[in-house]
Protein backbone atom coordinates (compact mmCIF):
# COMPACT_ATOMS: atom_id res chain seq x y z
CA UNK A 1 0.00 0.00 0.00
CA UNK A 2 2.99 2.31 0.53
CA UNK A 3 3.84 2.29 -3.19
CA UNK A 4 0.84 4.30 -4.38
CA UNK A 5 1.38 6.90 -1.67
CA UNK A 6 5.04 7.27 -2.61
CA UNK A 7 4.22 7.58 -6.31
CA UNK A 8 1.74 10.36 -5.55
CA UNK A 9 4.15 12.09 -3.18
CA UNK A 10 6.94 11.81 -5.76
CA UNK A 11 4.65 13.52 -8.29
CA UNK A 12 4.07 16.33 -5.81
CA UNK A 13 7.79 16.74 -5.09
CA UNK A 14 8.75 16.79 -8.78
CA UNK A 15 6.06 19.35 -9.62
CA UNK A 16 6.92 21.48 -6.59
CA UNK A 17 10.65 21.04 -7.36
CA UNK A 18 11.33 20.17 -3.74
CA UNK A 19 9.55 19.14 -0.57
CA UNK A 20 6.00 20.56 -0.72
CA UNK A 21 4.07 22.08 2.18
CA UNK A 22 3.19 19.77 5.05
CA UNK A 23 -0.49 19.79 4.07
CA UNK A 24 0.24 18.75 0.49
CA UNK A 25 2.85 16.21 1.60
CA UNK A 26 0.49 14.50 4.06
CA UNK A 27 -2.59 14.54 1.85
CA UNK A 28 -0.81 13.52 -1.37
CA UNK A 29 0.73 10.58 0.47
CA UNK A 30 -2.15 9.28 2.60
CA UNK A 31 -5.21 9.85 0.41
CA UNK A 32 -4.00 7.48 -2.36
CA UNK A 33 -3.13 4.91 0.32
CA UNK A 34 -6.66 5.11 1.71
CA UNK A 35 -8.06 4.68 -1.78
CA UNK A 36 -5.66 1.81 -2.45
CA UNK A 37 -6.75 -0.07 0.68
CA UNK A 38 -10.39 0.53 -0.22
CA UNK A 39 -9.65 -0.95 -3.65
CA UNK A 40 -8.07 -4.00 -2.03
CA UNK A 41 -11.20 -4.56 0.04
CA UNK A 42 -13.29 -4.28 -3.13
CA UNK A 43 -10.97 -6.66 -4.98
CA UNK A 44 -11.16 -9.25 -2.20
CA UNK A 45 -14.94 -8.89 -2.18
CA UNK A 46 -15.21 -9.44 -5.93
CA UNK A 47 -12.58 -12.22 -5.88
CA UNK A 48 -14.09 -14.13 -2.95
CA UNK A 49 -15.28 -17.02 -5.14
CA UNK A 50 -11.92 -17.27 -6.92
CA UNK A 51 -10.05 -17.11 -3.59
CA UNK A 52 -12.26 -19.90 -2.26
CA UNK A 53 -10.66 -22.16 -4.89
CA UNK A 54 -6.96 -21.49 -4.34
CA UNK A 55 -6.76 -19.44 -1.13
CA UNK A 56 -9.65 -20.44 1.16
CA UNK A 57 -7.66 -19.24 4.19
CA UNK A 58 -8.09 -15.59 3.20
CA UNK A 59 -10.38 -13.52 5.44
CA UNK A 60 -13.59 -13.60 3.38
CA UNK A 61 -13.54 -17.24 2.14
CA UNK A 62 -12.52 -18.45 5.62
CA UNK A 63 -15.43 -16.60 7.20
CA UNK A 64 -13.30 -14.44 9.49
CA UNK A 65 -15.00 -11.39 7.99
CA UNK A 66 -18.19 -11.24 5.96
CA UNK A 67 -18.44 -9.78 2.45
CA UNK A 68 -20.58 -6.93 3.81
CA UNK A 69 -17.95 -6.10 6.43
CA UNK A 70 -15.34 -5.83 3.68
CA UNK A 71 -17.58 -3.44 1.74
CA UNK A 72 -18.30 -1.33 4.82
CA UNK A 73 -14.63 -0.89 5.76
CA UNK A 74 -13.58 -0.29 2.14
CA UNK A 75 -16.42 2.18 1.66
CA UNK A 76 -15.50 4.05 4.84
CA UNK A 77 -11.90 4.47 3.67
CA UNK A 78 -12.97 5.51 0.16
CA UNK A 79 -15.43 8.12 1.43
CA UNK A 80 -12.98 9.45 4.02
CA UNK A 81 -10.28 9.83 1.39
CA UNK A 82 -12.71 11.55 -0.96
CA UNK A 83 -13.70 14.09 1.72
CA UNK A 84 -10.05 14.87 2.45
CA UNK A 85 -9.48 15.48 -1.27
CA UNK A 86 -11.51 18.70 -1.02
CA UNK A 87 -8.54 20.21 0.84
CA UNK A 88 -6.62 19.94 -2.45
CA UNK A 89 -7.47 21.10 -5.97
CA UNK A 90 -10.61 20.53 -8.04
CA UNK A 91 -8.54 18.36 -10.39
CA UNK A 92 -7.74 16.08 -7.44
CA UNK A 93 -11.44 15.75 -6.67
CA UNK A 94 -12.14 14.78 -10.29
CA UNK A 95 -9.22 12.34 -10.26
CA UNK A 96 -10.89 10.42 -7.43
CA UNK A 97 -13.67 9.43 -9.84
CA UNK A 98 -11.10 8.42 -12.46
CA UNK A 99 -9.24 6.27 -9.94
CA UNK A 100 -12.48 4.72 -8.66
CA UNK A 101 -13.47 3.80 -12.23
CA UNK A 102 -10.05 2.28 -12.93
CA UNK A 103 -10.04 0.27 -9.69
CA UNK A 104 -13.56 -1.04 -10.25
CA UNK A 105 -12.92 -1.92 -13.90
CA UNK A 106 -9.75 -3.79 -12.92
CA UNK A 107 -11.33 -5.73 -10.07
CA UNK A 108 -14.59 -6.48 -11.88
CA UNK A 109 -13.71 -6.70 -15.59
CA UNK A 110 -10.12 -6.55 -16.82
CA UNK A 111 -8.24 -8.49 -14.14
CA UNK A 112 -9.11 -11.73 -15.92
CA UNK A 113 -8.37 -10.34 -19.41
CA UNK A 114 -4.60 -10.76 -19.68
CA UNK A 115 -2.63 -7.76 -20.90
CA UNK A 116 -5.68 -5.49 -20.72
CA UNK A 117 -5.84 -6.12 -16.98
CA UNK A 118 -2.11 -5.49 -16.57
CA UNK A 119 -2.40 -2.15 -18.40
CA UNK A 120 -5.47 -1.23 -16.35
CA UNK A 121 -3.47 -1.83 -13.20
CA UNK A 122 -0.61 0.30 -14.55
CA UNK A 123 -3.09 3.10 -15.25
CA UNK A 124 -4.09 3.12 -11.57
CA UNK A 125 -0.51 4.02 -10.63
CA UNK A 126 -0.43 6.71 -13.30
CA UNK A 127 -3.57 8.21 -11.75
CA UNK A 128 -1.89 8.11 -8.32
CA UNK A 129 1.13 9.90 -9.80
CA UNK A 130 -1.04 12.66 -11.27
CA UNK A 131 -2.92 12.94 -7.99
CA UNK A 132 0.36 14.08 -6.47
CA UNK A 133 1.19 16.28 -9.45
CA UNK A 134 -2.07 18.24 -9.21
CA UNK A 135 -2.06 18.36 -5.41
CA UNK A 136 0.31 21.34 -5.71
CA UNK A 137 -2.51 23.41 -7.22
CA UNK A 138 -0.59 24.28 -10.39
CA UNK A 139 -2.86 24.79 -13.43
CA UNK A 140 -2.76 22.03 -16.02
CA UNK A 141 -1.35 24.28 -18.75
CA UNK A 142 1.67 25.16 -16.59
CA UNK A 143 2.72 21.55 -15.99
CA UNK A 144 6.09 20.93 -17.76
CA UNK A 145 6.05 18.32 -20.51
CA UNK A 146 8.58 16.11 -18.74
CA UNK A 147 6.07 15.52 -15.94
CA UNK A 148 3.60 14.19 -18.48
CA UNK A 149 6.28 12.01 -20.09
CA UNK A 150 7.26 10.58 -16.72
CA UNK A 151 3.82 9.00 -16.42
CA UNK A 152 4.89 6.38 -18.97
CA UNK A 153 7.56 5.13 -16.57
CA UNK A 154 4.92 4.31 -13.97
CA UNK A 155 2.53 2.92 -16.59
CA UNK A 156 4.99 0.38 -18.00
CA UNK A 157 6.52 -0.36 -14.61
CA UNK A 158 3.24 -1.27 -12.94
CA UNK A 159 1.90 -3.06 -16.00
CA UNK A 160 4.97 -5.25 -15.63
CA UNK A 161 4.60 -5.57 -11.85
CA UNK A 162 1.00 -6.73 -12.22
CA UNK A 163 2.02 -9.27 -14.86
CA UNK A 164 4.65 -10.68 -12.50
CA UNK A 165 2.08 -10.83 -9.70
CA UNK A 166 -0.15 -12.94 -11.94
CA UNK A 167 2.59 -15.60 -12.17
CA UNK A 168 2.14 -16.66 -8.55
CA UNK A 169 -1.66 -16.87 -9.04
CA UNK A 170 -1.38 -18.92 -12.22
CA UNK A 171 -2.92 -22.14 -10.86
CA UNK A 172 -5.82 -20.46 -9.10
CA UNK A 173 -6.56 -18.15 -12.03
CA UNK A 174 -6.68 -21.13 -14.37
CA UNK A 175 -9.16 -22.96 -12.14
CA UNK A 176 -11.25 -19.82 -11.83
CA UNK A 177 -11.38 -19.20 -15.59
CA UNK A 178 -9.13 -16.13 -15.60
CA UNK A 179 -7.25 -15.76 -18.89
CA UNK A 180 -4.10 -14.02 -17.68
CA UNK A 181 -0.88 -14.03 -19.70
CA UNK A 182 0.74 -16.74 -17.49
CA UNK A 183 -2.39 -18.90 -17.78
CA UNK A 184 -2.74 -18.50 -21.55
CA UNK A 185 0.89 -18.45 -22.67
CA UNK A 186 2.89 -19.99 -19.85
CA UNK A 187 5.73 -18.97 -17.58
CA UNK A 188 8.53 -18.50 -20.13
CA UNK A 189 6.47 -16.21 -22.35
CA UNK A 190 5.39 -14.20 -19.30
CA UNK A 191 9.03 -13.68 -18.32
CA UNK A 192 9.83 -12.58 -21.88
CA UNK A 193 7.03 -10.00 -21.80
CA UNK A 194 8.19 -8.85 -18.36
CA UNK A 195 11.68 -8.25 -19.72
CA UNK A 196 10.29 -6.21 -22.62
CA UNK A 197 8.41 -3.94 -20.21
CA UNK A 198 11.53 -3.55 -18.08
CA UNK A 199 13.58 -2.61 -21.16
CA UNK A 200 10.99 0.11 -21.84
CA UNK A 201 10.41 1.75 -18.46
CA UNK A 202 13.96 1.56 -17.10
CA UNK A 203 15.66 3.50 -19.96
CA UNK A 204 12.79 6.01 -19.86
CA UNK A 205 13.37 6.52 -16.14
CA UNK A 206 16.92 7.57 -16.94
CA UNK A 207 16.42 9.36 -20.25
CA UNK A 208 13.59 11.72 -19.30
CA UNK A 209 15.34 13.26 -16.24
CA UNK A 210 18.67 13.36 -18.07
CA UNK A 211 17.21 15.01 -21.15
CA UNK A 212 15.28 17.68 -19.24
CA UNK A 213 17.67 18.02 -16.31
CA UNK A 214 15.09 18.33 -13.54
CA UNK A 215 16.60 15.86 -11.04
CA UNK A 216 19.87 16.02 -9.11
CA UNK A 217 22.70 13.48 -8.87
CA UNK A 218 21.15 11.61 -5.95
CA UNK A 219 18.41 10.35 -8.23
CA UNK A 220 20.97 8.52 -10.36
CA UNK A 221 22.75 7.13 -7.29
CA UNK A 222 19.53 5.55 -6.01
CA UNK A 223 18.65 4.34 -9.50
CA UNK A 224 21.85 2.28 -9.47
CA UNK A 225 20.35 0.46 -6.50
CA UNK A 226 17.15 -0.05 -8.51
CA UNK A 227 19.18 -1.66 -11.32
CA UNK A 228 20.93 -3.97 -8.84
CA UNK A 229 17.60 -5.09 -7.39
CA UNK A 230 16.21 -5.73 -10.88
CA UNK A 231 19.32 -7.69 -11.82
CA UNK A 232 18.97 -9.88 -8.71
CA UNK A 233 15.26 -10.22 -9.45
CA UNK A 234 15.73 -11.69 -12.91
CA UNK A 235 18.72 -13.81 -11.89
CA UNK A 236 16.55 -15.38 -9.21
CA UNK A 237 13.72 -15.89 -11.68
CA UNK A 238 15.84 -17.59 -14.32
CA UNK A 239 17.29 -19.90 -11.68
CA UNK A 240 13.84 -20.77 -10.38
CA UNK A 241 12.13 -21.22 -13.73
CA UNK A 242 13.01 -24.90 -14.14
CA UNK A 243 11.52 -25.79 -10.75
CA UNK A 244 8.59 -23.41 -10.55
CA UNK A 245 6.48 -23.14 -7.42
CA UNK A 246 4.08 -20.53 -6.09
CA UNK A 247 6.48 -19.89 -3.21
CA UNK A 248 9.24 -19.00 -5.68
CA UNK A 249 6.86 -16.84 -7.70
CA UNK A 250 5.93 -14.99 -4.52
CA UNK A 251 9.60 -14.43 -3.72
CA UNK A 252 10.09 -13.02 -7.23
CA UNK A 253 7.22 -10.58 -6.70
CA UNK A 254 8.67 -9.56 -3.34
CA UNK A 255 11.73 -8.28 -5.21
CA UNK A 256 9.37 -6.05 -7.18
CA UNK A 257 7.76 -4.72 -4.02
CA UNK A 258 11.14 -3.58 -2.66
CA UNK A 259 12.27 -2.32 -6.07
CA UNK A 260 9.26 -0.09 -6.57
CA UNK A 261 9.66 1.53 -3.14
CA UNK A 262 13.24 2.29 -4.18
CA UNK A 263 12.14 3.60 -7.59
CA UNK A 264 9.59 6.04 -6.18
CA UNK A 265 12.09 7.16 -3.54
CA UNK A 266 14.70 7.83 -6.23
CA UNK A 267 12.51 10.60 -7.65
CA UNK A 268 12.09 12.08 -4.16
CA UNK A 269 15.88 11.97 -3.69
CA UNK A 270 16.14 13.84 -6.99
CA UNK A 271 14.39 16.99 -5.73
CA UNK A 272 14.08 16.94 -1.92
CA UNK A 273 16.76 17.49 0.70
CA UNK A 274 18.78 14.33 1.05
CA UNK A 275 18.18 13.78 4.77
CA UNK A 276 14.41 14.06 4.30
CA UNK A 277 14.44 11.77 1.26
CA UNK A 278 16.62 9.23 3.12
CA UNK A 279 14.30 9.21 6.12
CA UNK A 280 11.24 8.68 3.90
CA UNK A 281 12.97 5.87 2.01
CA UNK A 282 14.18 4.05 5.11
CA UNK A 283 10.85 4.25 6.94
CA UNK A 284 8.74 3.17 3.95
CA UNK A 285 11.20 0.41 3.08
CA UNK A 286 11.16 -0.96 6.64
CA UNK A 287 7.36 -0.91 6.76
CA UNK A 288 7.09 -2.61 3.38
CA UNK A 289 9.81 -5.21 3.92
CA UNK A 290 8.63 -5.91 7.45
CA UNK A 291 5.05 -6.48 6.40
CA UNK A 292 6.19 -8.68 3.52
CA UNK A 293 8.24 -10.82 5.87
CA UNK A 294 5.64 -11.15 8.61
CA UNK A 295 2.37 -11.24 6.69
CA UNK A 296 2.69 -12.09 3.01
CA UNK A 297 3.27 -15.86 3.26
CA UNK A 298 0.41 -16.19 5.73
CA UNK A 299 -1.78 -14.31 3.27
CA UNK A 300 -0.78 -16.37 0.25
CA UNK A 301 -0.33 -19.92 1.50
CA UNK A 302 -2.67 -21.97 3.63
CA UNK A 303 -0.08 -24.47 4.80
CA UNK A 304 2.09 -21.69 6.23
CA UNK A 305 -0.87 -19.87 7.74
CA UNK A 306 -1.83 -22.80 9.95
Amino acid sequence: MIWCGLVSFAGACITFDGFPTIKIAVLSFFIPIMGWIAGLYLSDFLDRKLDAIEKPHRPIPSGRITPNEALIVGGFLAISGFILTFFLSLVNVLLVFVVASLVYSYAKITKSKGLLGNINRGAVSVAAYFFGVFSTGDPIESIPRYIWFLAFVFLFHDTNSNLVGAIRDMEGDKKGGYVTIPVKYGLEFSIFVSLIFTFIWLPLAFFIPYNYGFLNKYFYVVMILVILIIFCLYVYLFKAIKKYSRQKALKFHEFFVIERITLASAFIFGVAEIHIAAMIYIVTLLITAGSQFSLRKKYEFKEIAR
